[in-house]
């Protein structure tokens, strides 16, 4: 099988767009791939330097996610970037090898200079965070990255820093290969893209109370002020939701709004209650691995273990190319 390399930054709680998303690919791909799923926790850092204290918490809360959510221990490796040392070696040697001019041009770090001007993140590492990333695909010898297509200059970045070290020391590194998501644009509460960074994120973990509030609080069709004025639907965030986790009524509703049939305060309360009964299941499996002490630690130390086969035996091949090696 090839094998397969994607991670999440434990940043905060994973929401509906992660679902719908890349976590719906990891669990789609853990039957047919090798895979290497990883807590990307190096990788917090590089915006949350400063404020580490809920570190842990989040890291514990993302495996706990992916666990109800069908992640098996038994089929894929799960496992902390942090605990792999191999990772930052090899990082170090490829941040030699990796032109400045590369890394300024990546698009996501002018974005996030201007998205995050509140936090100073004009920082050595997070210019340089697509080497690390680079590190964590070509360690493991990642084959297939899955990414959505504003991800693709950062893999390409990566199969640049393979290319360049293979010229110089020998062809050894895999180059990775995207694989694209199917992952729909998924809309907050505002009708951004969903993000915890913009407030308007619904959580996986979050109860049937609180996702009714904020359903409630979304933007709908602007122009339909009033109850009996007609909808259009394709403008509407609570219709693009509907179209996600209530399908087989996506028709009916799309009529009923536009003959006004139905009201906005109907339709929000419909589709709380479909994004409920879809976490449900994960709500109650969520609920009995919580009470399960030390289960995360233990599938952490495993999935280290497991990942550290194999990023040893990436590392004593890379520092013999390298002539980083014992002298005989």
């Amino acid at each position: 099988m090839k094998r397969v390399l994607t991670g999440y930054r434990p940043t905060g709680k994973l929401h509906l767009g992660h679902m719908v998303g890349n976590l719906q690919n990891m669990l789609d791909l853990q039957s047919t791939y090798d895979c290497y799923f990883f807590i990307a926790d190096w990788h917090a850092l590089t915006t949350d330097y400063a404020k580490t204290g809920q570190l842990g918490n989040y890291i514990e809360e993302m495996v706990l996610d992916w666990l109800a959510f069908g992640l098996d221990p038994e089929k894929c490796t799960i496992y902390r970037q942090s605990d792999v040392p191999e990772v930052a070696e090899l990082a170090l040697y490829l941040g030699m090898l990796t032109p400045l001019s590369w890394l300024e041009r990546n698009p996501t770090y002018k974005e996030q200079l201007v998205e995050l001007k509140n936090k100073e993140i004009a920082t050595y590492g997070f210019i340089g965070y697509p080497v690390l990333q680079a590190a964590d695909i070509l360690i493991v010898h990642g084959e297939v990255v899955p990414v959505g297509e504003d991800q693709l200059p950062h893999l390409e970045l990566s199969r640049e820093i393979a290319r360049r070290f293979n010229y110089l020391y020998g062809d050894y590194l895999t180059e990775p290969q995207a694989k694209l998501s199917k992952g729909k644009r998924v809309p907050g509460t505002d009708n951004r893209k969903m993000s915890k960074s913009y407030n308007n994120a619904i959580f996986l973990t979050d109860s049937p109370d609180e996702i009714s509030k904020k359903v409630r609080k979304m933007v709908t069709d602007p122009a339909r002020i009033r109850r009996d004025d007609p909808g259009h639907p394709d403008v509407c965030s609570v219709f693009a939701l509907h179209k996600i986790f209530t399908p087989a009524e996506v028709e009916r509703i799309a009529e009923e709004c536009k003959i006004a049939k139905i009201g906005c305060t109907d339709c929000k309360a419909l589709l709380a209650t479909s994004i409920s009964e879809s976490l449900a299941d994960f709500r109650e499996k969520r609920a009995k691995l919580a009470a399960s002490p030390g289960l995360v630690a233990k599938i952490l130390e495993d999935g280290a273990k497991r990942a550290g086969e194999v990023t040893r035996k990436t590392m004593k091949e890379v520092r013999t190319r390298i002539n980083i090696c014992p002298i005989k």
